[in-house]
């Protein structure tokens, strides 16, 4: 039997809801780039153009595990975004600001 969202989420305690919502914010946290590119609701032409490549550099990129900071920050640049790389130690977070100055004159992002 089906049920509305409304209906079940109107069931669960404050406790539970704040949960699902942490939980849900944690997921997206963790997003691979291609999965970030259509949460923004892009498409790989439509990102390719700011990158000047095409679209199949951006598929290729999108499946890379390893990448030059460049690359990547020219990527998220042209959905919007600031790339920032930060050290976690168990006591507290480090902004790695080595990167800040890149020449991001590069015109390959998929290399």
């Amino acid at each position: 039997m089906a049920h509305r969202w409304e209906e079940l989420r109107h069931k669960s305690s404050p406790e539970k809801r704040a949960e699902i919502a942490r939980r849900a914010r944690d997921e997206v946290r963790r997003l691979s780039l291609n999965q970030l590119r259509e949460a923004r609701n892009l498409t790989q032409t439509t990102l390719a153009q700011p990158l000047r490549v095409n679209q199949g550099a951006v598929s290729k990129l999108e499946k890379r595990a390893d990448m030059y900071v460049s690359t990547l920050r020219s990527y998220l640049k042209a959905m919007g975004a600031e790339l920032q790389i930060r050290a976690i130690f168990p006591d507290g977070e480090v902004v790695i600001e080595q990167f800040e100055d890149l020449d991001t004159g590069r015109n390959d992002p998929a290399a």
